[in-house]
């Protein structure tokens, strides 16, 4: 009875009897089977997904590698999709266990090749693809490029536009990741386009909207980013898909950089944020305050006390620190406005920041013309000048020259032409 052995082997691993059930797992995959005997290949294939579940709630990395590495065999006997379904169910298994990322590299590369040199190309374009995933999470920017740049081509030549939409996806990502924000642009239209031409899963959709929230981001449209990233909370909530929080918390943190904190408690009151209430959300609630009461101790204390939830994330992180940039220098106009020369050290302790990184900030307000003024380090002093205000009437002096130097030219033109 197939399903009895393999029930068999779930019962004894569900009991707790691990090694009973492993035992008869292996028992199952070892026999011989013929590619026509439909009853005992399907018995494998359950036997292979249920062992590879074992290992991945025991996370045993190296174990789940040998049986991904093991099944070869066999999957050659079965039909290549559903080689491919299988394959990619086993690999995925490593993402549910700790420090497992550079087996399931490897592993994925090993089995990509192994499915080039069967010829078995949608399963080698399949894994390809879930490589350059794994890459861009593992951060290793550099490997994932030329391998976009190779499946692109093959992509192209197949036109298999859904593998084609992810690619493009994956490239914008890759791209934003090493700062080449014009090339993630670029795949990012490149990825719509194709979509556009296809039926797109939600899912597809989603990330695609991410993606464009995020560059919009990038470029300090925070309005459209936050468009977008609600199109994306609005799509994962409906399939009820775990990356919904990041997705609010992104368009919290886009009306927070609007400078719209108010309305940050309005958005998690909706109907669908209220269903996302955890902390690494209700924390910007938080920062938004900060913000409103332009307290950059407040600020500084939010991100030391919550740094899990707002430094891991690098997108958090970096508008983040340009917020912080943005409270220090409000703060320090503020702290010098009475002044017309004012020690750097009285600064620094009146807003809590040590005196060498205002200094520098100060230097680049200078530098920026958004503070009128030089230092005199010296002395250790800040000496403020007051605005200097444009004079319009050289300005208007200076384009009355100019009409009077073309109408000279236009005369000297024509009384030439006369001679």
């Amino acid at each position: 009875m197939a399903d009895g052995t393999v029930a068999a082997a779930a019962a004894a691993i569900d009991a707790g009897d691990t090694a009973q059930g492993e035992r008869i797992l292996r028992d199952i995959l070892s026999q011989e089977t013929t590619p026509t005997d439909e009853a005992r290949l399907s018995e494998k294939e359950a036997a292979l997904l249920r062992l590879g579940q074992l290992y991945r709630d025991t996370k045993n990395a190296e174990a789940l590698a040998a049986v991904v590495r093991d099944s070869r065999q066999f999957m050659a006997s079965i039909a290549k999709a559903k080689t491919a379904k299988l394959v990619r169910v086993l690999i995925d298994y490593f993402g549910d266990i700790p420090n497992s990322q550079t087996i399931q590299i490897n592993v994925t590369r090993e089995n990509a090749a192994w499915a080039e040199k069967e010829r078995r190309i949608f399963l080698k374009q399949n894994l390809e693809t879930k490589l350059i995933q794994l890459y861009y999470e593992a951060g290793q920017y550099r490997d994932a490029l030329p391998l976009i740049a190779t499946l692109l081509r093959e992509l192209k030549r197949l036109d298999d536009k859904m593998v084609l939409t992810e690619v493009h996806l994956l490239e914008s990502k890759v791209n934003h990741a090493i700062s080449n924000f014009p090339k993630a642009k670029a795949a990012l239209t490149s990825a719509r386009a194709t979509a556009n031409s296809i039926y797109c899963p939600p899912a597809m959709q989603a990330q695609l909207d991410m993606q464009s929230g995020i560059l919009h981001a990038e470029d300090k449209d925070y309005n459209t980013a936050a468009s977008y990233f609600y199109e994306t909370l609005e799509g994962f909530a409906s399939m009820d898909d775990p990356r919904a929080p990041r997705a609010l918390k992104y368009m919290l943190l886009c009306k927070i950089m609007l400078n719209q904190h108010e309305e940050v408690s309005t958005i998690l009151e909706g109907k669908i944020a209220s269903r996302y209430k955890e902390d690494s959300v209700t924390v910007m609630q938080t920062v938004a305050k900060a913000q409103a009461d332009r307290s950059l101790e407040a600020f500084e204390r939010t991100l030391k006390d919550n740094r899990e939830e707002l430094s891991q994330d690098p997108i958090i992180r970096t508008h983040l620190a340009a917020l912080y940039d943005s409270l220090l220098e409000q703060n320090l106009l503020r702290v010098i406005e009475p002044y017309s020369r004012v020690e750097l050290a009285h600064i620094a302790k009146l807003v809590h920041q040590p005196v060498r990184e205002v200094e520098q900030k100060l230097s680049q307000m200078i530098l920026d013309k958004s503070l009128h003024g030089i230092l005199d380090q010296g002395a250790g002093c800040l000496v403020v000048y007051d605005e200097v205000q444009d004079d319009e009437t050289y300005e208007s002096t200076l384009g009355t020259l100019k009409h009077i130097s073309r109408v000279v030219d236009s005369l000297y033109h024509k009384a030439s032409a006369l001679a």
